[in-house]
């Protein structure tokens, strides 16, 4: 499990294709440094496992599903990527709960700029609409954030100064994709009032 707030910007250093899968390896001295086979490591939002781990740098396996899920098959050497390692039971539990399982992918649509933070607003796939809710959480490339305003197909965020100068949502321009995972609360409560409601009827 993880919380959103990302520890480093790591690099991609290679994404190796293998057939159905990739072998990625991320360039990240602060993920790395207590780094063992088998750890979990959040790569922009996805939780990997950990295969290997060489001085400041992992190596993680991809597997199709993650690829056809997530934007990390449009990852190049050089690429910046949120990197968070998996929260500890003695830690503070800073942003929210997240699981490192994508829901679906996304796209930076405008950047509007203000004083001292953006406003981003993105593209929301129609499956996950109905998880997304004003003031309600959801990781967008890892980062935990409170949704600002939600439509039938976007929604826009806020970013502060520190999110803007510590994960890749501040380098992010229009066009350029986006992991998503919604609030994992909500899908539960879905499945339980649908079952509830089954019940009720049968």
């Amino acid at each position: 499990m993880f919380t959103g707030i990302v520890e480093e910007l790591g690099e991609v250093v290679a994404l190796e294709p293998l057939g159905d899968s990739a072998r990625l390896t991320v360039r990240g001295p602060v993920v790395t440094a207590d780094a063992r086979h088998g750890d979990s490591i959040a790569v922009n939002g996805v939780c990997l496992t950990v295969a290997g781990a060489e001085g400041d740098s992992f190596t993680a396996d991809v597997m199709k599903e993650t690829l056809d899920r997530s934007s990390l098959g449009a990852l190049r050497p050089g690429s910046r990527v949120n990197l968070e390692r998996a929260v500890r039971a003695d830690q503070r539990l800073g942003g929210h709960i997240v699981q490192g399982h994508v829901d679906g992918t996304g796209e930076v649509l405008s950047r509007e700029p203000g004083e001292h933070w953006e406003v981003v607003r993105l593209s929301l796939p129609a499956n996950l609409a109905r998880y997304v809710v004003e003031k309600g959480s959801i990781a967008v490339d890892g980062v935990s954030l409170t949704v600002a305003a939600v439509t039938e197909d976007t929604f826009s965020v806020s970013l502060i100064p520190t999110t803007l100068d510590l994960t890749t949502l501040g380098r992010k321009q229009p066009g350029e994709p986006v992991n998503l995972e919604v609030d994992v609360i909500a899908k539960y409560v879905e499945k339980l009032t649908a079952a509830t409601a089954d019940g009720a009827t049968a």
